[in-house]
């Protein structure tokens, strides 16, 4: 009996040492940042991580390309007070040479959303944003670019529109937060296809691909 005793004495203060805290303590860890995760949550402030020691700014790698996105503008800004970078932008050609019905559809969207309200649902210039000489419409007195007629803008090579709507141009701002690069692309192509319609003289290329009534067997 008193064996039982002494034994389940010794089994109890086992037990209670194997629950301590002392015995918690896994000491120093090589790799904590791989050993405990932290959960990135969505609008986590930024300092946050700074405060934990980890260097997380919430941007891609340099040279990150979505999955199915094309490759961003080749040409860069230019420096305060040059042109040359937007000069060279007119070499570079549009790598959509036709769209699609369904592509043309959301490259009308995108048009109308984005550019509509200042340029005008038919490019005349004629958005809301722009405020009419009888006073009608938006606050802006700056008429918004007649993009349908204008030789300027008629002749533009779809480069230096991508420019433009990349980086912005006088009182237009940048639209590559907006609009993801193929979407600029898209939008230039159905501005050309319209330029092209208005003035007669709609090619292949700016045109909207007919759809496949090809029956299938």
């Amino acid at each position: 009996m008193k064996k039982l005793s002494i034994i389940a004495v010794f089994v109890l203060a086992i037990v209670a040492w194997s629950c301590s805290d002392t015995s918690r303590n896994p000491g120093k860890a090589y790799m904590p940042d791989m050993a405990y995760s932290v959960a990135v949550e969505s609008y986590t402030p930024l300092d946050t991580f700074k405060a934990l020691g980890i260097n997380y700014n919430a941007k891609p790698v340099p040279g990150t390309i979505k999955r199915g996105e094309m490759f961003p503008f080749p040409i860069a800004h230019d420096k305060q007070g040059e042109t040359v970078n937007y000069e060279a932008s007119k070499a570079v050609p549009n790598p959509i040479t036709a769209m699609s019905p369904e592509q043309h559809t959301e490259a009308e969207r995108l048009y109308l959303i984005n550019c509509g309200i200042c340029h005008g649902a038919k490019l005349d210039g004629a958005g809301v944003l722009h405020k009419r000489s009888d006073g009608t419409d938006g606050p802006y007195a700056a008429a918004p670019a007649n993009l349908a007629t204008n030789a300027t803008y008629v002749n533009m090579p779809a480069g230096q529109m991508m420019y433009s709507v990349t980086y912005g141009k006088n009182l237009m701002g940048s639209y590559a937060s907006q609009l993801s690069t193929t979407q600029r692309w898209m939008v230039i192509a159905y501005v050309k296809a319209k330029q092209a319609e208005a003035n007669g003289a709609a090619t292949e290329e700016a045109k909207p691909a007919a759809a496949d009534t090809t029956a299938k067997k």
